[in-house]
């Protein structure tokens, strides 16, 4: 069976592929798209030197394209701080007495916490919002004021 050089580039890219499902490594979709460039320059009966020139730019170019869009792109906060993960993050909560430790009490989402003090300055009664989640514990800090 002799297979053209479009079809050997059409397997490459379809098994990195299927190797990007497994591993879930997105920059290889990037080397896939080179592989279907150098597919499409060997449909239009370009040599096996522009073909492989075509793989090179298309998927190192995509690949550094995409290297540069993460580098750029803001970090997320980590899970413990991180609303997206974390729905409690930025809830109210009232504390109505601390302790001497910076911990209190409090009951929300119908049962009682342990709060620590994480805010500025010393902890106070009053109304605060949940910053943070470490285990069973949240950490609070002073609501802005209205």
């Amino acid at each position: 069976m002799d297979w053209s050089a479009s079809t050997v580039w059409w397997l490459a890219a379809g098994a990195l592929v299927a190797a990007e499902l497994a591993t879930g490594t997105f920059y290889l979709l990037m080397l896939a798209l080179g592989c279907t460039a150098a597919a499409l320059a060997a449909h239009l009966g370009w040599g096996i030197a522009p073909q492989l020139v075509a793989a090179a730019l298309t998927g190192g170019g995509a690949t550094a394209a995409w290297h540069l869009k993460r580098a750029r792109s803001p970090r997320s906060a980590p899970a413990a701080f991180n609303r997206d993960v974390l729905l409690d993050i930025g809830e109210p909560v009232r504390v109505a007495q601390w302790e001497s430790d910076g911990t209190a009490r409090v009951h929300y989402r119908g049962t009682s916490w342990s709060v620590r003090f994480t805010g500025p300055g010393k902890p106070a009664p009053g109304e605060h919002v949940i910053v943070s989640m470490q285990g069973n514990q949240l950490s609070v800090a002073p609501a802005a004021p209205q």
